[in-house]
């Protein structure tokens, strides 16, 4: 199976192929889409589309793997971030392709075995792993590997549920109508 795996971001964008036949894995393509030049947003998010069309169409990928967007406390980063992951995952389904989204602590947990670690611990283990021969420029191509590697391991166990089975309890985020809730507490000024 090929598994394309994207690190959705509108600045940068990290993406990765990897081909997992037979129990072996092997890198085809880690590289990120750099848009920080792209002084307007809907370009960028063209372009996102576009690229990941033509990424599809020249490798062929069985499945997607991409990350989903965290909670943060910047509201409009988040709705920025979430676009980014749309017009991929668009992209993705106008080839017919399917696709599965992974929390970050969950990629993290599966590939380091915690859900906090660091991009440089993420790269790190992955290249232990998988053992491709370049260091890329920008982290967010391993994180795309990340993701793919997830997916993999999912894939290869289909009855793992991996949000229970490998996010220790104690990680676990506050839900997301808690969250909304405490920021409408703490800004009335900004709800309508």
């Amino acid at each position: 199976m090929l598994i394309l795996g994207i690190d959705p971001g509108t600045r940068i964008l990290g993406y990765s192929l990897l081909n997992t036949d037979d129990g072996k894995l092997e890198v085809l393509a880690m590289d990120v889409l750099y848009l920080k030049n792209m002084p307007d947003f809907n370009r960028r998010i063209h372009c996102i589309f576009n690229s990941t069309l033509r990424i599809i169409d020249s490798f062929h990928p069985d499945h997607l793997a991409i990350e989903a967007p965290f909670f943060g406390k910047n509201v409009q980063s988040m709705l920025k971030l979430g676009r980014a992951q749309g017009v991929a995952i668009a992209a993705a389904m106008s080839r017919d392709l399917s696709y599965t989204e992974y929390e970050p602590s969950v990629i993290k947990q599966i590939v380091t075995g915690n859900g906090i670690a660091s991009k440089e611990q993420v790269a790190a283990m992955l290249r232990s792993i998988i053992q491709f021969d370049d260091n890329p420029r920008y982290l967010d191509a391993t994180d795309a590997l990340a993701v793919a590697y997830t997916c993999h391991m999912q894939l290869s166990n289909p009855l793992a549920d991996l949000r229970k089975e490998l996010v220790p309890k104690t990680k676990r985020h506050k839900s997301a109508k808690k969250q909304w809730s405490e920021f409408v507490n703490d800004n009335p000024e900004r709800v309508i």
